[in-house]
């Protein structure tokens, strides 16, 4: 039994546990099938597993909360930062992961939130139509890589529901579907206005979540891309509401939204 610390974090009600890498001596996997239990366990949609390199740099492995790794996380990202800007000061801080390097800046705090703005990379923006079995018709949208993989589609109901399934369950399809060999987030949009969209999430490893910075990205990016809206996006989720800017396709996309630290604690571990 070992006893492990741990702090919880949110972006919009996307949660997250941040452990120090040291601790999880390989168990990865196995820790967040554990603790991201909401019934079982602390409960999170992932963990973010913070690892201090000799050279003062950081890394992070992200494991979703059914023990599959995932490149990385926009808004696990964020909650990392923050915890780092509360805990030790770093106002600016350079966060490596399998998706590349994110740089996440402090750019005000309000009460509890720490408002971070984030370099997200270069989308990455391909229309596709795909087919998908059990669905009688085929699936316009756009695939879009922002670090991680994510399947970009447009409904035109105001419940987000299309092609005679709900958002959840067609989610659920699309983001194991074969033609995605390691799988893929799905997100729904709808355009609201020039300048602003709403969406829905549905995480690969994970389900349906309130929020997704990636997923943000993603969203905006294809918005712009396929649908023509401003370069300066408000995307509201389930969670909240999260600004991005992508000035041209060639330009990293800037994403800036809140995070908050819920708790600190200990847990057992066997």
């Amino acid at each position: 039994m070992s006893r492990i610390g741990f702090v919880k974090a949110h972006a919009c009600g996307n949660d997250f546990l941040i452990i120090e890498e040291s601790l999880a001596h390989g168990n990865h996997a196995a820790l967040a099938r554990k603790l991201c239990s909401r019934n079982t366990g602390i409960g999170a949609d992932g963990i973010e597993f913070l690892d201090r390199r000799p050279d003062n740099s950081f890394f992070l492995r992200l494991f979703n909360a059914d023990g599959s790794e995932a490149e990385l996380s926009g808004n696990g990202t964020r909650c990392v930062a923050a915890w780092l800007a509360a805990s030790e000061g770093l106002h600016e801080v350079a966060l490596a992961t399998h998706g590349g390097v994110r740089t996440c800046r402090l750019i005000r705090r309000d009460d509890v939130d720490y408002w971070i703005e984030s370099n997200m990379g270069v989308p990455r923006v391909m229309p596709r139509t795909i087919e998908i079995p059990g669905v009688l018709s085929p699936i316009s949208g756009a695939m879009v890589n922002v670090g991680n993989p994510h399947f970009v589609l447009f409904p035109d109901s105001a419940d987000f529901s299309t092609h005679g399934l709900t958002w959840q369950q067609l989610g659920a399809l699309i983001a194991v579907d074969p033609l995605f060999p390691h799988g893929t987030n799905v997100e729904f949009v709808r355009i609201l206005s020039p300048t602003e969209i709403a969406f829905r999430i549905y995480e690969r490893g994970c389900g349906p979540t309130t929020s997704s910075g990636t997923g943000t990205c993603a969203s905006s990016a294809a918005s712009m891309f396929l649908h023509n809206t401003a370069r300066s996006l408000t995307a509201i989720a389930q969670g909240g509401t999260q600004q991005v800017v992508w000035p041209a396709n060639s330009s990293e996309m800037l994403l800036t939204g809140p995070a908050e630290i819920i708790c600190t604690g200990e847990v057992d571990f066997a």
